[in-house]
């Protein structure tokens, strides 16, 4: 065991080293340990085992690990993360039930760390395949128990994709279901997993949704050899299956060659158990989610009846070429006699465009041009990119949310999303505002964070007291039109000001309001987090939320500017119902009319439920306000890196929904209904 299992040095004279995980319920508990020799649980995949025992309990365990070298793989770390987050689910469902011994018993875990790894109770029993006699009423009782286990995770949600005779274990009187890094939700796309013949055909080319009845037929093939003695065709039903009492009656349509074919795992286990079926049913407890999630469509249906608030409607374009400068929210059209270029040493120096007559290279100078804004004389110097002042009205954005939060992080990770393509699938196209400046926000910003360096804290107020974007693009819709984007990024103990500095809110487009879990969350798996930054729980909410909506002048019931809630840094918690649903979820294809409104459900339910009704002011003060979760890094900082590097998730979904309610992107029903819904017909 090395240190950095445990996060801790050794202590001098301890005969074990500490190891220090956190259990199911999300407290951390320390023990001493000791392990034997490593070695792989399956060939083809990273992780290793060991038994091992926990000293302070007289405990025996198996560990599940990656070895530092496999876990700077992210593929290798999701498989981990996607075991422990089916065991603790299926932990959570099973709690107090008749079920529960038919998985694994997880005791802990710790993932967010040089070698991650997951420590269960010694399984019971041995693998399948090693059983080479088993009476015919011992046959019937697998096939009961596999099927009953199939039927749980189906009421989950979940399908696994590794049952072989590898993974199923007997004991002599039940089963218990290993391969928990296999399983996938069902209904996202399928891809390629498992062994021939245990894995379905059309899980083995990767076609088509995920299906609770791929597992039927990877049930089907384990029994088969197991009263065979032998495996089974990899794409059809066995030739003697009539021979073999025990599979006759229950198993030719598991051998459908498609899903659609087979029974699902409750009809399977009717057969096998009557009545069993209908009693799985009745352990799915209730969540505790449903008074809040009625809460919110009670909202959103006061806010469909709201009328728009007169007079807050945005101006498409103000006359004769003006836009609104975003600093000093003045008009301010372009003026080629004030036009200025950085030079080497980034001090701005007069253009004078007279002696540019090439228009091609004239027109790349004024890309890389400002313009000093002398809208009100009174405010301090600043400049604004030519491309900003001759593409329309401009739409500005604003992070808000307290100092660590991750805002920072999410913009960084938006960008980098944008600029790889991640509008394309919506008819967005891009292109930088200012190309120096682009430049340099990929170098200092994007660069640094996807190679793992955690970035500095935001600094977006400048020597005179105002607030800066920290980057903008133009945006091309599919129409053609195009707007310029721009991001304002401040820091958390600027956003709590009351002077000057918050004077562009009065003028800004969009807000992205960024939910720190652990400021909001009292949840025990969130206890080191705070433990780490020295926070602790705020059930009055985020104080710079309440600074800027007060700032925000309001005519009506309702703020009509387009805002965004984003329970950030999600990886904490992406293990817990509702996070785990939404983080894995793949980036939309198009938007509807009532795109988000049931991810917007969720979060909004979960923050009503444990972090109170003053985390969601801002959803209460905008009529037109979607919730989101997301993670800009995947997982947590060790040492002032991402140990695995980043891996963003869901990070420009949020921007999507504005940029919708904005018209930028269009959706069915039209901007002014995004975000809201529709009422029911």
């Amino acid at each position: 065991m090395t240190a950095s299992h445990t996060g801790r040095a050794e202590p001098a004279g301890a005969r074990s080293p500490y190891l220090t995980f956190t259990e199911p319920t999300g407290r951390r508990r320390t023990a001493p340990a000791r392990f034997g020799k490593p070695s792989r649980r399956d060939p083809a995949l990273p992780q290793g085992v060991r038994n091992g025992l926990l000293d302070d309990q007289g405990q025996q365990c198996v560990q599940v690990f990656l070895p530092a070298a496999d876990a700077a793989n992210p593929a290798a770390r999701a498989l981990l993360d996607t075991e422990a987050g089916t065991a603790l689910q299926l932990a959570r469902a099973l709690e107090n039930t008749a079920y529960a011994h038919l998985f694994p018993t997880l005791i802990g875990y710790e993932l967010d760390t040089a070698e991650p790894f997951l420590l269960y109770a010694a399984p019971r029993g041995t693998p399948a395949g090693r059983t080479h006699v088993m009476s015919a009423t011992d046959q019937r009782v697998f096939a009961r128990d596999l099927t009953l286990a199939l039927c749980l995770l189906d009421g989950q949600g979940l399908v696994p994709r590794g049952v072989s005779p590898a993974t199923v274990l007997w004991d002599g009187t039940s089963v218990q279901l290993w391969g928990l890094e296999g399983v996938a939700r069902a209904g996202r796309p399928r891809t390629p997993w498992g062994r021939a013949p245990y894995c379905s055909p059309e899980q083995q080319r990767g076609e088509g949704l995920v299906d609770a009845r791929d597992a039927v037929w990877s049930a089907a093939q384990v029994l088969y050899q197991l009263v065979t003695g032998r495996p089974g065709p990899a794409d059809r039903a066995p030739a003697d299956l009539a021979q073999h009492r025990v599979l006759a009656g229950t198993l030719p349509g598991a051998f459908a060659p498609t899903a659609g074919a087979r029974p699902s795992p409750a009809t399977l286990l009717e057969l096998l158990a009557p009545g069993e079926a209908g009693r799985v049913a009745l352990t799915a407890a209730a969540d505790g989610a449903r008074p809040h999630q009625e809460a919110y469509a009670q909202a959103l249906r006061a806010k469909r009846r709201a009328a728009p608030a007169p007079g807050e409607e945005a101006e498409e374009e103000k006359a004769h070429g003006e836009v609104l400068c975003p600093y000093c929210l003045e008009g301010i059209q372009l003026d080629l006699g004030r036009l200025f270029v950085p030079d080497d040493r980034m001090q701005y120096q007069p253009l004078d465009l007279s002696r540019i007559t090439n228009p091609v290279r004239r027109e790349d100078v004024l890309r890389g041009a400002v313009q000093q804004c002398t809208a009100d004389p009174d405010f301090p110097e600043h400049h604004i990119p030519v491309p900003y002042l001759t593409h329309g009205r401009p739409l500005t954005v604003a992070m808000i949310g307290q100092s660590s939060t991750g805002k920072s992080h999410l913009l960084t990770q938006m960008i980098a999303e944008i600029t790889d393509g991640g509008l394309d699938p919506h008819g967005v196209g891009w292109q930088s505002v200012n190309p120096e400046q682009h430049a340099r926000f990929v170098r200092e910003r994007v660069q640094p964070l996807r190679s793992g360096q955690v970035l500095d804290h935001t600094g977006g107020v400048g020597l005179d007291g105002f607030a800066l974007f920290v980057e903008s693009l133009l945006l091309t819709d599919a129409r053609g039109r195009v707007r310029p984007v721009a991001f304002f990024d401040l820091g958390g103990e600027d956003l709590v000001r009351t002077d000057g500095a918050l004077r562009f809110l009065l003028g800004i487009d969009a807000l992205v309001f960024v939910v720190d879990p652990a400021l909001a969350l009292p949840l025990p798996q969130l206890d080191e987090a705070r433990r780490r930054v020295g926070s602790q729980v705020d059930r009055d909410g985020d104080a710079a939320f309440g600074t800027v909506l007060d700032r925000l002048p309001r005519k009506g019931p309702y703020l009509e500017t387009p805002a965004a809630m984003v329970l950030g840094k999600s990886d904490l918690l992406r293990f817990q119902p509702p996070v785990d649903r939404w983080l894995g979820e793949g980036p939309p294809a198009a938007l509807g009319p009532d795109h988000f409104l049931e991810e917007s459900g969720d979060v909004y339910a979960f923050l009503r439920r444990y972090a109170g009704q003053a985390w969601l002011r801002p959803f209460d003060a905008f009529r037109r306000c979607t919730l989101h979760i997301a993670s800009a890094t995947g997982g947590q900082e060790n040492l002032g890196r991402f140990p695995a590097g980043t891996g963003p998730r869901r990070v420009l979904e949020p921007l999507l929904s504005l940029l919708a309610m904005h018209g930028i992107i269009e959706a069915p029903g039209g901007a002014a209904s995004f975000g809201v819904g529709r009422e029911a017909q």
